[in-house]
């Protein structure tokens, strides 16, 4: 079983920065697709980020030119480099990892408990 532990939320003022930090249990993680999600309330989950096994990255489009998802296999760590932050970027935030063993057709889907991350105006 995997497990995803994430820190580095907080409470930071508007056009601040926090980093994120997704620490994987496990000797697998550089076969992981990371993802970072969130939630705020009242409404659904949303994609923010994505790297993947070999590197390639993915955001949303609310975050893009302000995030910066990254990795280090070597330390079994995902991270979310969050600058310019907004009011509206207020949510828990979760790491995700998904993992499809070679020849397999099965994918798991691992989560953490989130990471609340708050904007102040």
């Amino acid at each position: 079983q995997v497990q995803l532990v994430e820190s580095g939320g907080g409470l930071v003022q508007a056009g601040g920065s926090l980093r994120l930090s997704c620490a994987a249990s496990g000797s697998i993680f550089s076969s992981f697709d990371m993802s970072w999600y969130r939630q705020a309330p009242g409404k659904q989950r949303e994609l923010v980020a994505t790297i993947t096994n070999s590197g390639s990255t993915n955001y949303g489009d609310s975050v893009k030119g302000r995030f910066t998802i990254s990795r280090d296999n070597a330390k079994n760590t995902a991270y979310l480099q969050m600058n310019k932050l907004k009011p509206e970027d207020t949510a828990v935030y979760y790491c995700n990892a998904d993992y499809r063993p070679q020849f397999s057709t099965i994918t798991y889907y691992y989560w953490g408990q989130g990471t609340q991350v708050t904007v102040s105006s």
